[in-house]
C-alpha cells in the first residue's frame, strides 16, 4: 500500500511573477521538486497538494503546474470562492483539470472566511462538488459549530474535514488545552457523509519530538471515526514553524500505538478511497 500524506502545500517564492496574497510565517519556497525531494527523503509515495490559500487565494495555477510535472505523486484540491456567482462553471472547469480530485471551503472565523452555514455560495459550491462527483474538503477549526451545519444542510455530499477539526497553532507552543473541543469532533463522527484527516496532529502536542502526548486524543478519534475515515497528513508546509517534515512524518511511521496493517490504512487507504486517488509513482528513496 503507497503512503500518500493527505495534505501538503507547494509554492514559488513570493515574486511579481506569481505574487503571495500573504505572507505567513512558511519558508520562503517550497517548490513542487522541492516538495517531492523531501517526500523521497522520507518514503512518502503521494500526497494531496492543497493550493495555498495564504498565498495564492483562489488562483491553482502553480497546482496544476506542480501536478503536470509529478502526475505520478500529487493529486490536486483547489479552493473556490463561495461569493463567485459562477462557482459552480468554476468546478466543472475543474473537473477536466488533470489530477483534480476535490474542492476546498474555508469556514474558520478569520476575517473574510466567516459565513454562515446556509450562505447559498456554499450550497451552490456543495452542489456543484455533488454533481461532479468531488468531496468537499473544508476547514472550519474554531467554527466547528458551522462546520457541522453545513455537513448537515448537506447530507447528500461528501466532505473532507481539515486538520482534526481542531484550531492548530503556526508557531509553538501549543494551546493550553489543544484538544478541548475534541468531543464535538467525535461526536461528528456520527455523520456518514464526511471522513476526517489527522493532519497536522503534532502541532498539538506539548512535549517534544516525537511527540508522543497525541496518541490517546488520535486514538479516540480513530475509534470514533473508523480507521477507514481517517485520512493521516503533515499540512507541511503549514506546519513548518512547530515541525519539519521528518518530525511530522517519523511519529506516525514508528509508533506502537498501531499495527502495521492499521498504518497502511490511514497513511494511505483511507485517503485513497476517499479521494478515488494513488501515486503510481513511488518515492525515490536515496
Amino acid at each position: 500500500m503507497p503512503i500518500i500524506d493527505s495534505q501538503v502545500h507547494a509554492y514559488e517564492a513570493n515574486t511579481p511573477k506569481r505574487p503571495w496574497h500573504s505572507k505567513p510565517n512558511w519558508p520562503d519556497h517550497v517548490t513542487g521538486d522541492e516538495m517531492v525531494a523531501e517526500m523521497d527523503k522520507l518514503g512518502i509515495d503521494g500526497a494531496i497538494y492543497i493550493s495555498p490559500f495564504a498565498m495564492y487565494r483562489y488562483d491553482a495555477s502553480y497546482a496544476v503546474e506542480v501536478q503536470k510535472a509529478h502526475p505520478d505523486r500529487f493529486a490536486i484540491v483547489k479552493p473556490v470562492d463561495p461569493d463567485d456567482p459562477k462557482v459552480a462553471d468554476v468546478i466543472a472547469d475543474w473537473k477536466k483539470t488533470p489530477g483534480a480530485v476535490a474542492v476546498r471551503i474555508m469556514l474558520t472565523r478569520d476575517p473574510g472566511r466567516e459565513r454562515d452555514a446556509a450562505d447559498p455560495g456554499l450550497d451552490r459550491i456543495c452542489k456543484a462538488a455533488r454533481e461532479h462527483d468531488f468531496p468537499v474538503n473544508v476547514l472550519f477549526w474554531g467554527n466547528i459549530e458551522a462546520g457541522t451545519r453545513l455537513i448537515d444542510r448537506n447530507s447528500d455530499a461528501r466532505f473532507i474535514i481539515d486538520h482534526l477539526g481542531l484550531l492548530q497553532p503556526r508557531t509553538p507552543p501549543a494551546p493550553a488545552e489543544p484538544w478541548a473541543e475534541l468531543p464535538k469532533i467525535l461526536a461528528l463522527a456520527k455523520r456518514p457523509n464526511a471522513v476526517i484527516k489527522v493532519s497536522g496532529a503534532c502541532t498539538l502536542s506539548q512535549k517534544p519530538y516525537p511527540y508522543d502526548d497525541i496518541w490517546d486524543p488520535v486514538k479516540r478519534v480513530i475509534d470514533a471515526w473508523g480507521l477507514e475515515r481517517c485520512l493521516w497528513g503533515t499540512d507541511w508546509t503549514r506546519a513548518y514553524a512547530v515541525c519539519n517534515y521528518e518530525q511530522a512524518v517519523e511519529p506516525f511511521l514508528k509508533t506502537t500505538r498501531l499495527t502495521e496493517s492499521e498504518k497502511a490504512v490511514l497513511m494511505g487507504g483511507a485517503c485513497a478511497k476517499a479521494y478515488g486517488w494513488s501515486p503510481t509513482g513511488r518515492a525515490r528513496k536515496a
